[in-house]
């Protein structure tokens, strides 16, 4: 959100510099993430002077160009090449000088060089306005009139303004700082400084009236309806005041109605509305309509209605989503004469779904959505009427329609003291805190030594509970103010656990930025529409009500969505060759209750090396993925997974990770539907496991024992077994055969043809045996293979090749 300095100046005094300004407003709770500082002409016309054509004459070498001879106030007369077709002699121009920067309406900034055209020498430049920012026009040379003398600096014509622009980053909860008004009231609390609002003048009501009738039959989701008719108006161009106001914070201006209503939005934070008369005709109805009834919207899209979709209508249909957007025939145009100014205040629940519905994000419904104060909807609307009638003329043709049948009561809040020293470490003045809850606004009765009662006035929707108090007496009076003993003391001992989670975190972080991968970090919260599509979660997802974008709509049910616009956007900035993990959380929604998960997962793409002249790179390949995580559950302190082919949806192919009989995560090749849905075109291979488990049932303890003396031995097998038998069921049964004496397995050979059956494939595996204590002989040696062999046979059915 963009804050203007120089609007906030219109509702209180801030003699303090826009530094301290900012760091104010970031204690306050409004973080200022940057502080710029505009101009109205870019650039300021520095440099750009007042010169005078003293002759012109045609280029001997350009037939469109001409030769200039020009006064700028200096001994000398500047020769300057211009290919104009309004320059004569005897016109006073605006000249940019040699060395001059100038800023363009398009393109980027430049500096202006002595140049030869057409072998003349040119010293400046005689400028059209679009070249210095003033305008779009190209036709020509500026023209002026002035009786400045020549080379005075060109902005003493034209009165440039500057201004500072707070950049907020806005949290959820501040619906009451969605404007200047809400800004400043921040201020005035932390000043404790008086606040300005604008002043209403006595309204003409004696013209005719012809009013446009207003029904609410939704005051659920209409809490409050204020509106006027106005007639007699002329839409135009806006003044220059309000324009500059709205581009300051990135609003291009419209025409004068539009723009009226945009700055009271931003001014008090109430959004409006203002309807073509003639298209309303003589009723507005704030209803909902049947579903699937079709809308087109301002931006030509027709969508279909739910029937939850809160409408403006006349007595036709629809003509606006209430609080979103309006429709296509709803808007002021150049022709409009008469307007109905809408001012209301709207539920946010219904404003919410509706908005998330239609995939639409106003400056309207981001008010709305946040709660927008219900008192504030008639102030706004005689403000913005005034305005109009200033700007636009016309007359007021009927009275001030105000429905508001239920009004939104003053929340109480019960407080104790005792309250603000408990939680925020420190007491706290009671006076000083009375003073700021007062100068928030919010009222302060039945003060006694020990408890008073807060009244929380409804524009401060999210204040609700002690606590919130609390916060907001904390952040007026400064968190940097409280004092820290150097000597802190508890009366509670928590017990320390036996397995700390961060310290295994960070050792198998180390682990694997040693192995080359690189860590990301990626938000908890993502887009909705990756599960509407995808479905990968397991559980319930958990949606987020009071959302701050739209690709930010539920908490992630898999790490997999964020993880995987991680690799799209390194692969799109030529990075092809990707080894990435993250410790995420996930979470989800079971039989009514939340589940929060930790989980650690890994992904490759590309190659396991770059090329080089020593070494030919090669593909990344689910094996290599594997075997980093088999390694790094090992070093996690936990014994080697069984090994399981996974059918899950996830995978291309891959196996499932159990540890005592417990699945606790997958590898694999990620589905093809999956990456293509994410735009990756590589192959991308992924493992997820649990980490809580993991760490759960890690085991601290490091055994040693002393390389043997003694000679390993090697035997091969070449073994012919169903393609259904997998590897792990091998080395489980050679492990539990000899336990002892076989230091590793490893698997040499794989084939698979014609010559053994289609239904078959042989591995040669390597056996290497080794004792501790003595030198193994033939006898023992040939009797571990036979009972291996013997175990193969019989359990898997193989065929030993001897």
């Amino acid at each position: 959100m963009k804050i203007s300095h120089n609007w906030l100046t219109h509702f209180i005094e801030l003699p303090e510099t826009p530094e301290t300004i900012s760091e104010i407003l970031t204690q306050t709770g409004l973080e200022v993430e940057s502080v710029s500082k505009i101009e109205k002409i870019k650039g300021g016309l520095k440099g750009l002077i007042i010169g005078e054509v003293m002759s012109c004459i045609p280029h001997p070498n350009a037939d469109k160009l001409k030769l200039t001879q020009v006064d700028v106030g200096s001994d000398d007369l500047l020769s300057i090449v211009c290919g104009a077709t309004n320059i004569n002699a005897g016109q006073k121009v605006a000249i940019a000088p040699v060395n001059c920067l100038i800023y363009p309406i398009k393109g980027e900034p430049f500096q202006i060089k002595k140049a030869k055209i057409r072998g003349k020498v040119s010293q400046g430049m005689i400028c059209a306005e679009d070249e210095i920012g003033l305008g779009s026009s190209h036709e020509g040379i500026m023209v002026l009139t002035t009786d400045y003398v020549n080379g005075t600096p060109l902005n003493k014509i034209y009165e440039n303004k500057e201004d500072i622009i707070y950049e907020i980053g806005l949290t959820p909860n501040r619906g009451d700082a969605t404007s200047h008004l809400g800004t400043a009231r921040d201020l005035k609390a932390y000043f404790n400084r008086s606040l300005t609002l604008p002043i209403l003048k006595n309204f003409d009501l004696s013209h005719p009236k012809n009013p446009i009738k207003v029904t609410v039959e939704d005051h659920e989701g209409a809490l409050r309806y204020s509106g006027v008719t106005l007639r007699g108006i002329q839409v135009s161009v806006s003044p220059d005041w309000l324009k500059w106001k709205l581009k300051a914070i990135d609003l291009e201006p419209i025409n004068n109605i539009v723009d009226i209503t945009n700055y009271v939005l931003h001014s008090l934070g109430q959004p409006m509305h203002a309807f073509d008369a003639d298209e309303v005709g003589s009723s507005i109805i704030v209803k909902r309509l049947p579903t699937d009834t079709s809308f087109t919207t301002l931006d030509g899209k027709e969508r279909k209605l739910s029937d939850q979709d809160l409408m403006i209508c006349n007595t036709e249909g629809g003509m606006c989503l209430a609080g979103v957007f309006g429709g296509q025939k709803s808007g002021v145009t150049n022709d409009t004469t008469d307007i109905f100014l809408e001012s209301a205040c709207f539920s946010p629940e219904y404003v919410r779904s509706t908005a998330q519905r239609h995939g639409l994000n106003t400056d309207a419904s981001f008010r709305f959505e946040r709660s927008t104060d219900p008192e504030m909807t008639i102030f706004a609307l005689k403000y913005a009427t005034q305005l109009i009638l200033e700007i636009a003329g016309g007359y007021i043709a009927s009275d001030f329609i105000d429905l508001y049948p239920h009004p939104i009561a003053t929340k109480t809040i019960p407080t104790a003291f005792q309250t603000f020293d408990k939680l925020i470490g420190e007491t706290i003045d009671k006076e000083r805190i009375i003073d700021i809850l007062n100068s928030l606004d919010i009222k302060t009765t039945d003060i006694n030594a020990n408890t008073f009662n807060a009244h929380i006035p409804p524009y401060r929707s999210e204040v609700t509970r002690e606590a919130d108090l609390v916060e907001e007496v904390l952040r007026i009076y400064g968190i940097n103010n409280i004092t820290f003993d150097d000597h802190f003391s508890t009366e509670y001992l928590a017990e320390f656990n036996e397995i700390e989670p961060y310290k295994w975190q960070e050792k198998i972080s180390h682990f694997l930025s040693g192995k080359g991968y690189q860590e990301i970090l990626t938000n908890s919260l993502t887009n909705k529409k990756y599960e509407d599509d995808l479905k990968l979660a397991k559980n319930e997802v958990i949606e987020i009500l009071n959302r701050s974008s739209e690709d930010l709509g539920i908490l992630k049910p898999t790490p997999l969505y964020t993880a995987l616009e991680s690799v799209r956007f390194n692969l799109n900035r030529k990075q092809e060759s990707l080894k990435l993990y993250e410790f995420s959380k996930t979470y989800g929604r079971k039989n009514s209750q939340s589940i929060e998960k930790n989980n650690l997962c890994l992904l490759r793409v590309g190659n396991t090396q770059e090329a080089s002249w020593m070494d030919k790179t090669t593909p990344v390949t689910f094996h290599h993925l594997s075997g980093d995580i088999e390694n790094l559950i090992q070093k996690s302190g936990n014994p080697s997974p069984k090994l399981i082919p996974t059918t899950s949806t996830l995978f291309e192919y891959g196996i499932d990770l159990y540890l005592h009989d417990k699945l606790i995560g997958h590898i694999g090749k990620l589905a093809s539907k999956i990456t293509q849905y994410f735009d990756i075109k590589s192959t991308v291979f992924y493992a997820e496991v649990d980490w809580s488990y993991l760490v759960k049932n890690a085991q601290n303890i490091v055994s040693f024992q002393k390389i043997s003396k003694y000679p390993e031995v090697r035997r091969d097998l070449s073994l012919v077994i169903k393609k259904t038998v997998s590897y792990d069921e091998i080395k489980q049964i050679a492990q539990s055969t000899e336990n002892k004496l076989l230091s590793k397995i490893n698997v040499f050979s794989i084939y698979e043809g014609d010559k053994i059956g289609s239904e078959n494939k042989a591995y040669a595996i390597a056996f290497y045996l080794q004792d501790q204590e003595k030198t193994l002989n033939d006898k023992k040696i040939d009797k571990i293979m036979s009972k291996l062999m013997y175990r193969f046979e019989n359990e898997l059915n193989a065929i030993i090749r001897k």
